[in-house]
């Protein structure tokens, strides 16, 4: 049997995302099953998991937000900037209050300027950055934007900050772990990291990895092909049209019709998802999903 369609998992401490897929492989038998959005294998929480033609679909949900319940420790900072790594700054931290930290917070939304942590896997001149750290090489990492629509401070117990942190695809809560500590001048690194959102999947309505030992556990659990792609605009077009996305072809006549920069989804008149056409930029992508890949 062949699956198509997404499985909301909450991923669990220990392991990597990859280490999730490579489970549901050999639970399976499936080869194509892909995931969004790597976890760090300390972190928990909604880790999306494509099989079969889903897969495809992966690179339009990094347009949607992702939502993190987060643990940051003030008065001590990490060259992982987390619990994993050696410690390289302490400071007495009693003194910071909930006001402070509240008002600390504030700066971070919005488009900001981030500096990734150097133990990531964004590469530098084709490495990853944690293969460097870990050769103790030193290199200059440059900021760039990333966008954070929203941060609620839930609890401040010191020295523990918990934070929801709502942003978009790039954005690194390990850094502002640090950023926070730093504008508060003690230092800070994350204690604990739990995603409970990302687009249309939930923690709420995740399965437990632990709950999956056969195949007919997932049946029940798969979510539709176009699960993830809610946030898209539909577009149901000719059949006339329709046999010519099949084969590939887009007419001038056909993109003419789509007046918006963005991705859409594109139905069949059966009603299956038929194409993903990406017109957010210059030169409109095509993406046909019908017929099914076949497994091998």
């Amino acid at each position: 049997m062949r699956l198509d369609g997404w499985l909301n998992i909450d991923k669990p401490s220990g392991i990597t995302s990859y280490g999730v897929i490579a489970r549901l492989k050999g639970l399976t038998g499936q080869r194509h099953i892909g995931h969004a959005g790597t976890l760090d294998p300390l972190a928990t929480g909604v880790l999306p998991i494509a099989f079969g033609r889903a897969a495809r679909t992966i690179e339009f949900l990094h347009q949607v937000p992702k939502t993190y319940r987060a643990i940051i420790e003030l008065g001590v900072e990490t060259d992982t900037l987390d619990t994993e790594g050696k410690v390289i700054f302490r400071a007495e931290a009693t003194h910071i209050d909930r006001e402070a930290v509240q008002k600390s917070l504030e700066p971070f939304i919005g488009i900001i300027q981030q500096v990734p942590p150097m133990y990531s896997a964004l590469k530098k001149n084709g490495t990853p950055l944690y293969e460097l750290a870990r050769r103790g090489e030193t290199v200059e990492v440059k900021p760039r934007a990333v966008t954070i629509h929203q941060i609620d401070l839930i609890d401040f117990t010191s020295p523990f900050v918990t934070i929801d942190v709502e942003c978009g695809s790039g954005t690194y809560i390990r850094s502002i772990a640090r950023d926070l500590g730093q504008t508060l001048g003690v230092g800070g690194h994350l204690k604990s990291l739990r995603r409970t959102k990302y687009g249309e999947f939930d923690i709420q309505n995740a399965v437990e990895l632990e709950a999956l030992n056969k195949v007919d556990d997932l049946l029940g659990r798969l979510l539709p092909l176009d699960f993830a792609l809610t946030h898209c605009p539909v577009f149901i077009p000719s059949s006339e049209d329709a046999e010519k996305i099949t084969h590939g072809v887009l007419s001038i006549e056909f993109l003419s019709q789509l007046n918006e920069k963005a991705s859409y989804k594109v139905y069949a008149p059966g009603g299956d998802l038929l194409a993903i056409i990406d017109a957010s930029g210059t030169d409109p992508r095509l993406k046909v999903f019908l017929p099914p890949l076949v497994d091998s």
